[in-house]
């Protein structure tokens, strides 16, 4: 965790820097993270693309993929025919639910003339698995080990801060960076703002905290302050303090004391230090 001095300045003696490596079959990357300087992961999260999923359409009428027919075998015929019994699940990790998808995905495959169904695909569709490829692996550790070689020694200017590696046709490289979200609620201590009304009631301000994509909470305290005195609106992980701020939930913001503009400090499991939170009443 980083320390600030009272002032607000970073305290060095804090920063530990990371060094981040990862491959996926042919491709592979690398970053350095100098915390409170550089991006951290959380500033980089909106570069990375969505998982791939098939579409119900393509799976159903127009398989193209070997893919195709195992997804149709698990998202289809699994839960029509249950063939281990109701309501029992797919589980990657049993061999016998695994052939029995395999065996099916290759019956339609066969129908519509595709081929390249196997047990190994099979278990990479169900456990979405990404083949690991040694080159590839022993490279982007080489890749890390040298940066933190760097960091250790101060030999050499470290990697600013991401690298992207691809061997799939040839070799291929290329470093940039990647800049920091100074409103990043993971390392930036920039005041966020939540847009409120002032009729809405505390249950509804902490709903926003849980289910707003930028914060996704689990389960938010919250404080604040009042003409110079500290208030406790609502503490959830403390069973006493729990029932004895439980009463908040239905009042209204305005009730409260809470005024536009006012800061409130949230702390959540979702980040090791509380987090300071204007209110917009809109």
């Amino acid at each position: 965790m980083l320390r600030y001095d009272d002032d607000g300045t970073l305290d060095p003696t804090s920063m530990i820097p990371m060094v981040d490596g990862g491959t996926e079959g042919f491709k592979g990357n690398l970053r350095v993270i100098i915390p409170g300087m550089t991006a951290c992961l959380e500033c980089s999260m909106d570069l990375y693309p969505p998982a791939v999923n098939f579409p119900m359409c393509t799976i159903a009428h127009t398989p193209r993929l070997p893919e195709h027919c195992v997804e149709y075998v698990k998202v289809v015929m699994w839960p029509k025919m249950e063939p281990f019994g109701s309501g029992v699940a797919v589980d990657g990790d049993d061999p016998q639910h695994v052939q029995w998808i395999t065996s099916r995905a290759e019956e339609r495959a066969k129908e519509y003339g595709i081929q390249g169904v196997t047990y190994r695909l099979t278990l990479g569709v169900v456990k979405n698995i990404i083949p690991a490829v040694a080159s590839t692996n022993a490279i982007v550790a080489a890749l890390c080990a040298t940066e933190v070689l760097k960091l250790a020694s101060y030999m050499y200017p470290t990697l600013d801060n991401f690298l992207l590696f691809n061997d799939t046709d040839g070799i291929y490289s290329s470093s940039f960076q990647i800049q920091r979200n100074e409103n990043c609620l993971a390392c930036s201590r920039n005041i966020q703002k939540v847009e409120v009304k002032s009729s809405d009631t505390l249950q509804d301000l902490i709903d926003i905290l849980k289910d707003h994509p930028t914060y996704q909470m689990r389960s938010p305290g919250i404080t604040t302050t009042i003409d110079g005195k500290k208030k406790t609106l609502y503490i959830p992980n403390i069973p006493a303090l729990e029932v004895a701020t439980r009463e908040n939930l239905e009042k209204s913001l305005k009730s409260l004391g809470l005024t536009d503009e006012q800061q409130i400090i949230v702390a959540d499991a979702t980040s090791p230090d509380a987090r300071v939170f204007v209110l917009k009443f809109m």
